[in-house]
């Protein structure tokens, strides 16, 4: 990534030293040329925590008008922006001018994501064999695309779905380790202690989640649903 990152970085500089001469007097490389180092800083760093291989470009800066006296430059991305594929960033002067302007970046990321290796039926678990990887970029990719294939084994699909589906985290579920009206262990355990009962679950629930247990004297008590079907609540 870091390569990729490099070489991308020299060629702007490259590509900045050849446009300067083919800019109008208006539009000044002298302002040019920082901007665009500025961005590309500003994107090395927001590219490193994402997965996979990542590379963007920078699209044209309208400098035109704009003072080549610029102390420090400020660029942001909008919260809600995406991070990656099509979308800009803003620079902003915040010493020698007052300016701002935005900048299209396209940001590529190569990942492994998830898709299905054969048709798959409501409610099956899926198996390491029911699932493949294909690699491909994530702008053009759905939201909430799995790139990890951990991710899908033991999850339970929520629809009928074709092979070769890409699978996102909304296709799956948890299976549920405690079912509404099966008989459970209460694991009630504090410091120095720890006691278990028999009740009746209230509801369904996946590992981690809540379960109401009433028990044989009729009191209800709320638990956290453990991967071995118990019941375990803390004091």
């Amino acid at each position: 990534m870091t390569s990729l990152k490099t070489f991308f970085i020299s060629a702007v500089s490259s590509a900045i030293l050849l446009s300067a001469s083919l800019m109008p007097a208006t539009a000044s490389a002298a302002a040019v040329a920082p901007i665009q180092l500025a961005i590309a800083e500003f994107l090395d760093v927001q590219t490193k925590g994402l997965p996979g291989q990542t590379s963007y470009s920078i699209g044209a800066i309208n400098a035109s008008g704009l003072p080549d006296d610029c102390r420090n430059l400020n660029v942001t991305m909008d919260a809600n922006a995406r991070p990656w594929g099509k979308t800009h960033v803003n620079v902003r002067c915040t010493e020698g001018g007052t300016w701002s302007l935005y900048v299209p970046v396209d940001i590529h990321v190569l990942v492994n994501y998830v898709v299905s290796a054969r048709p798959l039926t409501a409610g099956q678990i899926i198996s390491a064999t029911d699932i493949r990887q294909r690699q491909g970029d994530l702008a053009d990719l759905p939201q909430g695309i799995l790139t990890d294939r951990a991710q899908a084994i033991g999850q339970l699909s929520r629809t009928s779905l074709p092979a070769d589906r890409p699978l996102r985290a909304d296709m799956l579920r948890q299976p549920l380790v405690v079912k509404q009206g099966q008989n459970v262990k209460v694991v009630s355990q504090g410091v120095g202690f720890q006691v278990s009962s028999d009740g009746r679950a209230l509801n369904n629930a996946a590992i981690g989640q809540v379960v109401q247990v009433r028990l044989a004297s009729g009191q209800v008590l709320s638990g956290i649903a453990q991967k071995d079907g118990t019941v375990a609540i803390a004091y």
